[in-house]
């Protein structure tokens, strides 16, 4: 290595910078350097997810289907003809994911963000992106709050929020008699999504006649959970329901199966990637979720085909969900030939439809700026019926139903009352 240089940088003396200063200055009334245009030849998104921690796994796929959309878009000649700079970090924590956004937009010149499964993270993102006036898609947060009292103008939501996951699984349970008069215990994830959860499942409860005689919070980081199981044992409910998030939920599922209740175990919140994790033979009972890579639709199956071949394994759904943002994103960008973060939001306010690979295209609502689509329910296959590891999972019944429309198991506005600030 010659003095002055060190891993493919060369250091410059200030001499040096002196006597060229002059002919730089020229060379910039004529255009940028070459690294500089080439930088500004692309668009650069800033997409942020957990991989690590308890929701490293799901994040893991998060990340894996937004690198697919972009390279997809980019072999299909870009975004307004330039190629995306796809930014993808580790959100690790709320503070962290905070900072790298930050970073993002204000250093490495990403137009819009997108990402992040936490509900807490989701919310310092949030923050950032409306003090700097930028769009962030949400994919993976799902809590009602950051739909309803925390929303603002900037940020789009483009999970299930988790009202949607109560009715889903709740309209299920209903129709196989376990909810009218039955008693309930829950076992609740001690933050944000998991307080949130708590709520829309007490007031799903409340109006089907259901009894909750016992909840746990449960910190983020337990994973023995025979103390919890325990005082289960001891309220002998009809039905035991998980609002945990993450590899808690495969933990559980691991341990309620060793105790051998004979309660059924059902749950308002599960990733399918935690449900491949708990294996065959340890999962049961009736989960909620926004797509599974069995479901019958052009679209998603060709994404499926896609990704499968590039990674030799199915997606799961936060795959499902990046991958899709990201391309709304380039057709909103590629429509509105602008990445202005107002004309993307006007565009998106108009309640414009997309094709996300489901039976009705979705879009988002203009008042808590939610993508309004449909859901499902799910049951577990029995282990002899598997074809593989990750032929777990049986789709229920769509909900909405067909003639229904598609804001019916969402929140209202004076459910969960959205102020968007000007």
């Amino acid at each position: 290595m010659r003095p002055g240089e060190e891993t493919g940088m060369i250091r410059t003396s200030r001499r040096t910078l002196l006597r060229t200063g002059a002919a730089f200055a020229g060379v910039s009334a004529l255009g940028f350097p070459a690294i500089v245009r080439a930088q500004a030849e692309k668009i650069r998104i800033g997409h942020l997810t957990p991989l690590t921690g308890f929701l490293g796994v799901i994040g893991s796929y998060a990340q894996l289907g937004a690198r697919l959309a972009a390279e997809e878009i980019n072999q299909s000649g870009g975004i307004l003809g330039k190629q995306i700079d796809l930014l993808s970090e580790d959100s690790i924590n709320p503070a962290t994911a905070a900072t790298k956004a930050q970073r993002m937009l204000e250093q490495d010149g990403a137009v819009v963000l997108l990402g992040e499964i936490s509900s807490a993270s989701a919310l310092t993102i949030m923050q950032v992106a409306e003090r700097n006036k930028k769009v962030f898609f949400s994919t993976g947060a799902r809590s009602d709050a950051l739909r309803g009292k925390n929303c603002n103008k900037y940020s789009f939501h483009c999970d299930i929020p988790n009202t949607v996951m109560v009715n889903a699984v709740g309209t299920a349970l209903s129709q196989k008699g376990m909810v009218k008069g039955k008693k309930f215990f829950t076992l609740t994830a001690d933050y944000i999504f998991g307080h949130d959860l708590l709520k829309a499942a007490k007031a799903f409860f409340g109006a089907h006649d259901a009894n909750l005689i016992g909840d746990e919070l449960i910190a983020t980081d337990v994973t023995d959970f025979s103390p919890y199981l325990l005082k289960v044992r001891q309220a002998k409910p009809d039905v035991v329901c998980c609002n945990l998030a993450g590899n808690q939920v495969t933990n559980l599922v691991k341990q309620y199966a060793e105790f051998g209740f004979p309660y059924p175990l059902v749950g308002f919140n599960l990733n399918t990637g935690d449900a491949w994790a708990a294996g065959a033979g340890n999962l049961s009972g009736t989960w909620p979720t926004v797509w599974y890579h069995t479901l019958n639709n052009p679209t998603s199956q060709a994404f499926v085909a896609a990704f499968t071949k590039k990674h030799a394994k199915p997606p799961e759904n936060h795959a499902w969900i990046d991958y899709i943002t990201l391309k709304l994103l380039a057709e909103a960008i590629n429509t509105t030939k602008s990445t202005d973060s107002n004309e993307l939001i006007a565009y998106f306010d108009k309640q414009t439809q997309f094709d996300i690979g489901k039976a009705r295209k979705a879009y988002f609502r203009s008042w808590d700026h939610q993508l309004v689509q449909e859901a499902y329910p799910f049951t577990v296959k029995p282990k002899d019926q598997m074809k593989d590891q990750w032929d777990m999972l049986v789709l229920g019944d769509v909900v909405p139903a067909a003639n229904d429309p598609l804001e019916s198991i969402y929140p209202t506005r004076e459910q969960n009352p959205c102020e968007m600030k000007a």
